[in-house]
This record gives C-alpha cells, structure tokens and sequence, in this order.
C-alpha cells in the first residue's frame, strides 16, 4: 500500500510539476497568445482561399506561384526596415497598425466578391488579389519582426523555448480548423464569406494586443535605419552559431514552403477532390503539428540543435513521399508527419536565434528570418514553372529531394549546430 500511495503522491506532484503549458501562467503572454491566433487564423484562411480562387480563375499553377511574388517583394524590401522599427519603436504599436491596416485589406476584398468586381468568371480581375497580396506582404514586412522580437520581453529565457512552442501549437490548431472551415464556407457561401471572417478576426488581434503593456525599446547608435541594417548583418557574420542557423532555416523554408502554396494543383489535377477536400488536406498538416509543440513544450532546454535537424530530416523524407503519393488517404497520412517536420524545425530555430542572439539585435535578426519567407515566393513561383514543364510531383519531389540532402549534410558536417543546447 506504502508503494501505491508514494506512486499516487508522485503522480501528482508531476501533474502539478508539468511544464507543457506553464506560459499560460503569464497574462502577458496570454493577451499575446490570443492575438497572434486572430492574425493567423486570418492568414490561414486568407492563403488557401486565394490559391483557390486563383486556381479556378486561371487554371494555371504559373500564375499561382506569381501570385506568391506579389507578396514577397515588399517582404523583401521592407522586413529590413521591420527589424530596425522593432528595435526602435513599441512593439506594441506595430502590431495594433499592422493587424488594422490588414483588416482593411481583407474588406476590401470581400466587398470586391459581393459587388461582383471579383470573381471566378471574371478571369482578368485576378489583378485585386495581386493587389491585395502587395499590400499584405508590405504589411507583413514591417510587422512580423516585431511580432517575433516582443515575444523574450513578456516572458523569461528559461520559458521560451515553451512559449515559441505554444505559440507554434496555436498556429498549428488553426491549421487543423481554419482551412477546413474555409473550405467548408466556400462550398457552402462562396468566397466573399471567408473574407468577411477574417476581417473580424483582424479585428480581434487588434483588440488582445491593444491590452498588451509597453515593453522596452533599444536606443540605438548609428547612421539612420540603413546604418542599423548594415550593423546587423555585420553581427550576424561575426556570429557563427546565427548565420548557420539562418541559412539552414532558408534552405528549409525555401525548399519546403512551395507544397503548402501549390496544395490546389495537387488537389484538382492528381488528388481529385473538391475544396473541402483542401480543406481537409491542410487541416490535418496541423495535426503532426500540434503534436510536435507539444512535445516540444514539455521538453528541458537541452539539445535542441540535434532536435532542429531532425526536423528537417523528418519534413524531407514526407515531402518526399507526399509527392509522389496519388492516394487521398495515403497524402492524408503524410502529410502529418510534414507538420511535424515544419514545426520541429521553425519552433527549434526560432528558439535558438532568440536565445543566442543579443538583445540590441534581436528585431534585426527576426527581420532576416522573415524575409526567407519572402524567399520562398521565389521558389513557389519556380516550383509553379516547373510544374508545367515536368508536372507537379516531380517538381515538388525535387525539391523534396533536396531538402533531404542538406538535412543528412547538416547532421554530419555541423557539429556546432548539432551539439546546441
């Protein structure tokens, strides 16, 4: 009995000692954390409702990666100038303008829908959406690295790795839900409804982070905001541990990011199913996702390198098998253990930058993560190219394919990176 009652006291005291979920704890974070789900359930529904209306206006998966550019250049351009304003200006305030001025977009669109400007049968007047997109992507630019930057001044070092990881876990239930229910409200309303959903949720994002406290900004020294920008990138190639970590999360967003962009074409030409079916597909990507920031929240601050590679290896090996996979229920499958691979390598890398890098130059360090995803509109729209060149399983699967290199490359050539805690 002695036994059985220490076993039950034990088990108690590592339910009460168990960290998954102890950011939540933080009111900031909370008011944080719930504002990043308006924004990214907004983005989630927002990209595969334009792919697919793109899609079916066009029918062409070299317009569809255009598309992409058309959100990427002012990525490009301006998430440099994004980490300069994040190590000058309240965060705070950047986000509430950025989330406002996104909501406005996202009207705009559904009222281009419900006034019939817009529409499937109206095949030039894909134009809005190109517009929209440049506007978002110039938004985004300026925003996002502060989105990242605010994260260490609401909560501690030693919580990081479990708020990044929650807040991955967040993202990743939006995932799950909002492409389905995008789905689900084009089929059943059509198009104009999702961006009415998404502007409230804007919306919502806007009222969570306007609660949020004033954190502490940098005083900078220097020659203006192309002074500070060159500053950056001076420290990053004096330090080693960054650069290899931010060139390894280029290799793997650029490369792994055109699937997700590109989902429509597997759907309508090789998959065969409706947009609920698309919905489905990107929802249950969330599900692999979900279950890697969770464990990925329990787990102690240690080797955390060897786990990011890891990540790489795992998202190469499934894209692999997902493009070249013709089943539903077999891409169904896979594409799970995609989700865990993105999550394993974004939430890893992403800790390891914000723990390593120096205060003064966090925003500008965020801001050169951000603008890979900026990149990785580039490789879309090739992947797009080759898609009517070769067809989109072996131009997916390329990519695919070398990503799994440069994951087994980086596991045995980068024992810096590897060895990380």
């Amino acid at each position: 009995m002695g036994g059985g009652m220490g076993g039950g006291f034990r088990g108690v005291t590592s339910l009460r000692n168990l960290r998954t979920f102890s950011s939540f704890k933080n009111p900031w974070y909370r008011l944080y954390y719930f504002g990043m789900l308006g924004q990214m359930a907004s983005m989630n529904m927002q990209m595969m409702t334009r792919s697919l209306l793109i899609y079916r206006m066009t029918g062409s998966a070299a317009i569809l990666g255009a598309m992409s550019l058309f959100h990427a250049l002012p990525m490009l351009g301006l998430s440099l100038f994004g980490g300069v304003i994040a190590d000058r200006v309240q965060k705070k305030y950047v986000l509430i303008a950025g989330q406002a001025l996104s909501a406005l977009v996202s009207l705009g669109v559904a009222l281009s829908l419900t006034l019939g400007y817009l529409s499937v049968e109206k095949v030039g007047s894909w134009w809005i959406l190109a517009v929209s997109s440049l506007i978002q992507g110039t938004i985004m630019g300026l925003m996002m690295p502060s989105r990242q930057a605010i994260l260490p001044e609401l909560v501690d070092d030693e919580q990081l790795m479990n708020a990044i990881s929650l807040t991955n876990m967040g993202m990743n239930v939006l995932r799950l839900f909002a492409p389905a229910l995008s789905g689900f409200l084009i089929d059943s309303i059509g198009f104009e409804a999702v961006y009415y959903v998404t502007t409230g949720t804007y919306l919502l994002s806007v009222l969570f982070i306007s609660f949020l406290p004033l954190t502490g900004t940098m005083v900078l020294r220097g020659g203006g905001a192309f002074g500070e920008i060159k500053g950056g990138f001076r420290y990053i190639r004096k330090e080693t541990t960054i650069l290899l970590i931010l060139l390894l999360t280029l290799f793997g967003v650029v490369l792994s990011h055109p699937f997700m962009q590109l989902m429509p074409v597997f759907t309508e030409s090789v998959l065969k199913v409706d947009a609920t079916g698309l919905g489905i597909m990107m929802s249950v990507s969330g599900v692999g996702a979900i279950a890697g920031s969770l464990i990925l929240a329990s787990l102690p601050n240690r080797k955390r390198g060897l786990m990011m590679l890891a990540g790489f290896l795992v998202l190469g090996i499934a894209l692999v098998f997902f493009a070249f996979s013709e089943t539903w229920i077999i891409s169904l499958g896979v594409i799970a253990f995609i989700g865990l691979g993105q999550t394993g390598m974004m939430a890893l890398s992403t800790t390891l930058l914000q723990y390593y890098v120096d205060d003064e130059y966090r925003g500008r360090v965020m801001s050169i993560l951000m603008m890979q995803f900026g990149l990785t509109s580039f490789s879309t729209f090739l992947a797009g190219v080759l898609i009517e060149r070769i067809g989109a399983q072996w131009a997916i699967g390329g990519l695919a394919m070398i990503l799994l290199l440069v994951a087994v490359l980086a596991l045995v050539f980068l024992p810096r990176i590897r060895n990380l805690d």
